[in-house]
């Protein structure tokens, strides 16, 4: 298994960091020996490595695995919401391509990408994303999608973005597109 986690950290979605480390935790209680993690920020421009907060491939070896697993919560422990600069767009899509690429890297059998974020993607006039991405074979899971005020006051806007981005994982060659709320059972995710 080899499970690729998006956390975005655009504007007041900072704030919503300690509940991504919640499912972090539970991810590296639950992975084991040959599974693979990485954990990265979704910015202005999310397509480069250099956004991978942690990675790691689990060694065969339960007492290694032990301490891979020690470093991983030691890295992620550094990134927080008050070291982490929000920022001023959200690359989701650049996100998607660069993890489908972990992915793929790592040979695993079942591969999924987490995307811890409200899913409203802002990009600069600059940056191209509408162009047919490869998510062949990968499970998408949308978690902890807040609403934003705008969807408040006209529910259709969520609907009408989580329908949007089904339709484009599905016609990326995803195998599923799911949305996850409810943090309090994490075993829900897979």
């Amino acid at each position: 298994h080899a499970v690729y986690m998006l956390i975005d950290t655009s504007g007041t979605y900072t704030q919503e960091i300690e509940k991504a480390r919640v499912v972090i935790s539970y991810l590296l209680g639950t992975l084991n020996p040959g599974d693979s993690l990485a954990v990265a920020r979704v910015k202005s421009r999310s397509f480069s490595e250099k956004d991978i907060i942690a990675k790691v491939t689990f060694v065969r070896d339960p007492l290694q695995v032990n301490a891979q697993k020690r470093a991983f919560s030691e890295q992620i422990g550094k990134f927080g919401a008050a070291t982490t600069k929000g920022s001023a767009y959200t690359d989701i899509t650049g996100g998607m391509i660069q993890a489908a690429q972990f992915l793929n890297e790592t040979g695993a059998a079942h591969k999924s990408i987490l995307i811890f974020s409200d899913m409203q993607e802002e990009l600069d006039y600059k940056t191209v994303r509408d162009f047919p991405i490869d998510l062949t074979g990968i499970h998408i899971i949308a978690l902890n999608v807040t609403k934003l005020t705008t969807d408040n006051v006209d529910p259709r806007r969520y609907l009408d973005r989580m329908s949007w981005w089904e339709k484009r994982v599905k016609t990326a060659g995803a195998v599923e597109w799911r949305v996850v709320n409810d943090l309090e059972h994490p075993e829900r995710i897979f």
